[in-house]
């Protein structure tokens, strides 16, 4: 029987009346019951494990962040011993941050990449999915929308004039920098050796090639000056 088959395999027993529906093959409330009450607990457990995994305090859009915490390191970011964080950084998930430093209050969204040598500001926003490389400065109050990428060589080659993998010493890095207050649009790419002036705005999927003035709003490939907005 059912109960004996239960006992012997060392399962919890299967209670008598739903074990005598089952075998009658009419299955009462009780047994049409029990299934659902099993997949409720199995459902219950599955959020109660989420529940622990994501657990992190939300931004006022929604957003899941973390505080980052050196003696708390999670799994689903990577982040170097090396990176220097201010005060009430928010970091989100799948990061991978090195040799950076972030400001106070700058938040950081999923999936961005910052490298060596780049510095944030306080009081930023770098949107998911944007890359900032070696030689980056953004200054305090800048927002980099999402897809972001940044670059730090204009004439880049996987290998050197003997033919192996180029190294540090192949290249020269080409510093970009991102004044206070402006705004850089999801999808825009930024070449090296430009300077983003304050408050400036950078339309969305722009390539930015060259100094930007303050004040400024540009777009298109390359990005070109549309108007300029100098009050804040």
């Amino acid at each position: 029987m059912l109960l004996e088959r239960a006992g012997r395999r060392g399962r919890q027993p299967v209670p008598r009346a739903i074990d005598e529906d089952l075998r009658s093959g009419r299955p009462s409330g009780v047994a049409a019951a029990a299934p659902v009450s099993r997949a409720r607990s199995a459902l219950e457990a599955w959020v109660r494990l989420l529940a622990r995994v994501t657990r992190a305090p939300r931004s006022a859009a929604g957003s899941v962040f973390r505080r980052h915490s050196a003696a708390a390191p999670h799994p689903l970011r990577r982040i170097a011993p090396d990176v220097r964080l201010g005060r009430d950084v928010w970091i989100g998930e799948f990061v991978n941050l090195y040799g950076c430093r972030i400001g106070d209050r700058t938040r950081v969204g999923p999936f961005v990449e910052i490298q060596k040598n780049a510095v944030i500001g306080s009081d930023c926003k770098i949107q998911s999915h944007t890359f900032i490389c070696e030689g980056v400065t953004i200054e305090d109050d800048v927002f980099v929308g999402h897809g972001v990428t940044f670059i730090n060589d204009k004439h880049p080659r996987a290998t050197n004039a003997s033919g192996r993998l180029q190294s540090e010493k192949d290249w020269v890095v080409l510093p970009t920098v991102v004044k206070k207050g402006a705004s850089i649009g999801s999808g825009a790419t930024v070449l090296g050796d430009v300077t983003i002036g304050e408050r400036a705005m950078v339309g969305a999927g722009s390539v930015v090639t060259r100094d930007v003035p303050a004040g400024a709003v540009v777009a298109g490939n390359p990005a070109r000056v549309r108007r300029s907005e100098k009050s804040p």
